[in-house]
């Protein structure tokens, strides 16, 4: 089993069997189409490379999954191809630090 998901000529990796979310292997924008697991996905907005893409619908609370193991907690909705990062996803190991709309920083994905 090839450990590339096709999508735009392999624009996407998966890491292990497992997971529940693809690396980028490029910088992809929104409103392109690509395939996950054998289904055409426009992505909902823009995944910088190197960056976690859902390989399928998350509810909150859903553990998500890179090289197999467990990276941390999805805190929304996080539907089928949408970026995977610190506004909607808090490591289950270090902290999570995030800006509010004043600059100012904070532990977790909601403003106290």
């Amino acid at each position: 089993m090839s450990s590339t998901i096709p999508a735009q000529a392999g624009s996407l990796l998966l890491m292990s069997r497992e997971d529940n979310c693809l690396i980028a292997r490029v910088d992809l924008k929104a409103g392109a189409t690509v395939v996950i697991d054998g289904r055409d996905v426009t992505l909902p907005g823009d995944v910088r490379l190197g960056h976690k893409v859902a390989r399928r619908d998350l509810a909150p609370g859903d553990k998500v999954l890179r090289y197999g193991a467990i990276i941390g907690t999805a805190t929304v909705p996080v539907a089928i191809g949408a970026h995977i990062h610190t506004h909607n996803l808090e490591s289950d190991y270090i902290p999570t630090f995030t800006l509010d709309e004043d600059g100012h920083h904070f532990i977790g994905n909601k403003a106290p």
